[in-house]
């Protein structure tokens, strides 16, 4: 169960479109977005844990076409969020962003995102426990994949938090968007160019 605990330590801190993205949305927005962002993580997490778990996205990613729709929809959307981001409290009329990305986005999020497919699956499908039935061991590993979740993001919100309390001068904190939402579209395109 260590080597367990340890990979899902490992798998879910290490920068991804979901913890980047709490980071800046907690650096943009503030706490109280932040804080419904990463709710909507959260369930839209668990949802992807659960079908990877009943197999339901063992089907549908089975099928080329659907893998590539949602490899350009999950695209799509992280460049939208990175610009909501980027151009939080902005004046450019035409990309003004106002409304912090939400419980509804943070599912989204979560659903098109294939780095939750990719840790959900290796953590589901492999480091099986000893003496435990498979109902068993899949109920342990959402509550300790949970247990350590939901710190591990509460982190990175409170790293985007602090950023946004400094009350920089608002051309450091545009910098800083920018950053994160730069930072989001590299873990983006890394990701395409690994598939």
């Amino acid at each position: 169960m260590i080597v367990f605990l340890t990979a899902v330590f490992f798998l879910l801190i290490t920068p991804g479109p979901g913890v980047l993205s709490t980071a800046g949305v907690g650096s943009a927005f503030g706490a109280t977005s932040g804080y419904r962002y990463v709710f909507g993580l959260f369930l839209g997490t668990n949802l992807v844990a659960l079908a990877v778990v009943t197999g339901v996205a063992g089907l549908i990613l089975a099928q080329p076409q659907i893998r590539t729709l949602l490899m350009y929809a999950s695209v799509l959307y992280l460049v939208y969020l990175a610009a909501k981001i980027a151009f939080a409290g902005s004046n450019i009329a035409f990309i003004e962003s106002t409304r912090a990305p939400g419980i509804r986005d943070a599912i989204l999020l979560q659903l098109i995102n294939p780095k939750a497919y990719v840790v959900n699956t290796a953590l589901f499908t492999g480091f099986p426990f000893a003496g435990t039935s498979l109902l068993a061991e899949t109920l342990w590993k959402f509550v300790l994949i949970n247990l350590i979740w939901i710190p591990i993001h509460l982190i990175w919100l409170a790293a985007g938090i602090a950023l946004k309390r400094m009350d920089l001068p608002q051309k450091w904190q545009r910098t800083i968007n920018i950053f994160m939402a730069c930072s989001l579209l590299a873990v983006v395109f890394l990701a395409m160019s690994m598939s």
